[in-house]
């Protein structure tokens, strides 16, 4: 029994100590807030929330598990974008450009996506509860 006890607590102590791991390359992170260009930028997992990023240039980048909750979007270009299991809860995000983006399993709660492009867009799995999709090509049931 003393034995269990020991392994329990050195693995409860080794578990305390490790950093959670973080995807995003914080250079491409800190490009992006300064620049608003990233095209192609690794920015998975960032908390990009309650940013401003008005006419962004993230063609292909890679936000996947990101969290967008109520970031400005207005007019980015996301085309190509891995926004799989994002956060865009509360986004603003009208006039934004998310053809053949990949937005499966995304939040997207009372997200304003009004006039947003979503060609070849990838919804299978997202949250639109509350979202305003007028003008975005977005259809959600009925005929």
């Amino acid at each position: 029994m003393k034995t269990l006890i020991a392994y329990a607590v050195g693995f409860v102590t080794a578990m305390s100590l490790v950093t959670p791991l973080r995807a995003e390359n914080p250079a491409d992170v800190k490009r992006l807030l300064e620049t608003r260009k990233c095209a192609g930028c690794n920015l998975a997992g960032a908390d990009l929330s309650e940013t401003y990023l008005l006419g962004a240039d993230l063609r292909d980048a890679n936000l996947k598990r990101a969290n967008l909750a109520k970031a400005n979007l207005e007019g980015a270009d996301l085309t190509g974008a891995n926004l799989q299991g994002a956060n865009l809860t509360g986004a603003f995000a009208s006039n934004v450009v998310l053809d053949y983006a990949n937005l499966r399993d995304s939040s997207l709660v009372n997200a304003n996506l009004s006039h947003a492009i979503t060609a070849g867009a990838i919804l299978t799995g997202a949250d639109v509860r509350g979202a305003s999709l007028f003008g975005s090509g977005i259809g959600i049931g009925g005929d």
